[in-house]
């Protein structure tokens, strides 16, 4: 096991370096994929057809296709997007998109998608009782959505938002191929460095087990402390 420890003559910095990194995509990805399911759902809810059409093709495109090719025809699509847009303006040089920001917003948009259904089924299971209610009292629609919905929505939304996360971190390990430096890829390097591929792939196996382990962990507290028992 000396080859993991930390210090000159083992792969422990970078291992950790690397799963830090995996942690800030992961995190970074959900909330991105968060802003795009406040924006998707409202589209899904609505009575207009064309908006219905939109955030349904959303959810049905970015679920339904291979998450390894959303994360392709982000890296090399987005690249060509921006140098054909720099040309108009007489720019000629190659442009290369950040790995991370590329990682976070291919798998934030795949994340999206999943949150999308699962804020609509929360909403939808919000009894109509309460929309009602307030329109009654004659509160604004602003503070009763703010005040009384998104709390009940949240509240049935955090078990599956768990899973949610769950995928979310570990679809973090397909963007090695962008070529961001993170636990999957780092083990492909210490892996092909040293000939030793069981250790570092066994190890990183363990590494997204603790890390999936303790989000399902916080996931249940906050689960608790809103009474979902």
């Amino acid at each position: 096991m000396e080859i993991l420890s930390f210090g000159n003559h083992g792969w422990g910095d970078e291992i950790l370096r690397a799963t830090f990194t995996t942690i800030l995509v992961a995190i970074t990805a959900f909330f991105i994929g968060f802003i795009f399911a406040s924006f998707f759902v409202a589209l899904k809810l609505s009575k207009n057809k064309l908006y219905n059409f939109i955030g349904n093709t959303y959810t049905t495109v970015f679920r339904g296709v291979p998450e390894l090719l959303i994360i392709y025809l982000f890296f090399f699509g987005g690249s060509s997007s921006i140098m054909f847009v720099s040309k108009i303006f007489g720019y000629n040089e190659y442009i290369e998109i950040n790995a991370f920001l590329t990682g976070a917003i291919s798998i934030g948009v795949i994340s999206g998608a999943y949150t999308t259904e699962v804020l609509r089924g929360a909403i939808l299971s919000i009894n109509k009782s309460q929309f009602e209610t307030s329109k009654a009292l004659g509160l604004k629609k602003s503070i009763y959505f703010i005040k009384v919905i998104i709390p009940q929505v949240l509240r049935l939304a955090l078990p599956n938002l768990n899973n949610v996360w769950q995928i979310t971190l570990k679809d973090t390990s397909l963007i090695s191929v962008t070529g961001l430096v993170e636990l999957m890829r780092q083990s492909y390097i210490a892996a092909g460095s040293t000939r030793n591929p069981l250790l570092f792939y066994l190890f990183a196996a363990v590494v997204y087990l603790v890390l999936t382990s303790v989000g399902l962990k916080i996931f249940k507290k906050l689960e608790n402390k809103y009474n979902f028992v």
